[in-house]
């Protein structure tokens, strides 16, 4: 069951990271380019049926492999080399990706138009650079770090 667990949460990783890297190096650029909120739009509407579903996954996953591999809670936070390091990190990583998620969707996207379309450029960039660094946080708990 473990094996099957990680390979879905490195499934989500790569739906998750692959998707922000294309938005943030092919299309964002484009957007901005051209002052157009229709060009991220064309990319964010499939690509979030796919994208969000990836992320759940890949929190239920994640939750659980640290679970596993430290079943005590308190040392989640404990920084104490080697995994509870990674895994405090990974959760440091998941809250400022919700921060990010929930100012993006609650106050930006809401009035996003050609004007304030870099307030959302703002967002992307730092989710895509913190979707890179869960995947650097994961690899380091095979490679004991980077």
């Amino acid at each position: 069951m473990y094996k099957y667990i990680i390979l879905l949460h490195i499934l989500g990783a790569t739906i998750w990271t692959g998707g922000h890297l294309i938005l943030s190096i092919l299309i964002l650029p484009k957007a901005l380019k051209n002052k157009s909120v229709e060009i991220i739009q064309n990319f964010e509407q499939p690509y979030e049926k796919i994208g969000i579903p990836a992320l759940i996954l890949q929190v239920l996953t994640g939750l659980y492999l640290a679970h596993n591999l430290l079943p005590d809670f308190s040392l989640w936070f404990s920084f104490i080399p080697g995994i509870p390091t990674f895994v405090g990190y990974k959760l440091i990583l998941l809250l400022l990706t919700i921060i990010f998620a929930a100012d993006a969707r609650f106050r930006i996207i809401p009035r996003l138009n050609e004007n304030n379309l870099s307030s959302l450029a703002w967002h992307i960039i730092p989710v895509t650079i913190i979707s890179v660094l869960f995947v650097v946080a994961g690899v380091s708990f095979r490679t004991g770090g980077f």
